[in-house]
């Protein structure tokens, strides 16, 4: 049986049809980029140098007076070694987005060669920390034992993480946390599951 939809049927019809928000940019570009910059302790000439931009120019990117060309967010992205697609957002602009991210909204701060996929849960880097949702895959490790000027803290909701404070080996289960500041660390998921965390680190890193 064959049924003939009135025009307005057919419209109706595509007004519940959902459709997706057009890719466009977090609208903190400068405020994330500024958090980046001050997290490697870089001045605005030195990241104005590796840019081939000028001071004035980043100054008023950073103010969000003005927005970055997408090659400049690329080369900004390469240099933090971020997806562009951080800068970006599928939710469309709303009176949440200073305090809400949805889940489906989150910005992706992916690192392939050490197994860890992460994804950002605050809303911009602009505040004292950021939280961060860390999945560390079977056998991910840190390729090396790092040091960095922060505060953090964690959270482990699923699987297992063996963690390294100044050498000392911490093997961490769903519902323990921990905390450090200042010490060398270093990671391994001995697992044969992902390890899910919720990461927490002031001042931003990312």
């Amino acid at each position: 049986m064959l049924i003939d939809l009135t025009n307005s049927d057919k419209a109706a019809m595509r007004q519940k049809t959902p459709q997706k928000a057009p890719l466009r940019s977090s609208g903190k570009i400068g405020s994330d980029i500024r958090a980046l910059r001050r997290s490697r302790n870089w001045t605005l000439n030195d990241l104005a140098e590796q840019l081939d931009r000028s001071v004035g120019w980043l100054s008023q990117v950073e103010r969000n007076v003005s927005e970055p060309a997408l090659d400049d967010i690329r080369k900004i992205a390469g240099l933090f070694s971020l997806p562009v697609s951080f800068f970006f957002t599928d939710a469309a602009v709303s009176d949440e987005a200073a305090y809400i991210v949805r889940a489906g909204s989150r910005r992706i701060m992916s690192d392939a060669p050490k197994g860890l996929a992460e994804s950002l849960l605050s809303p911009d880097l602009g505040g004292a920390f950021e939280i961060v949702h860390s999945v560390f895959a079977p056998g991910a490790a840190c390729p090396e034992p790092f040091v960095r000027p922060t505060e953090e803290a964690g959270y482990v909701l699923e699987g297992s993480l063996v963690l390294f404070i100044d050498g000392v080996r911490f093997e961490l289960y769903p519902g323990d946390s921990f905390h450090f500041a200042g010490e060398e660390i270093t990671w391994i998921n001995e697992g044969k599951t992902n390890a899910v965390l919720i990461w927490v680190i002031a001042p931003p890193v990312y």
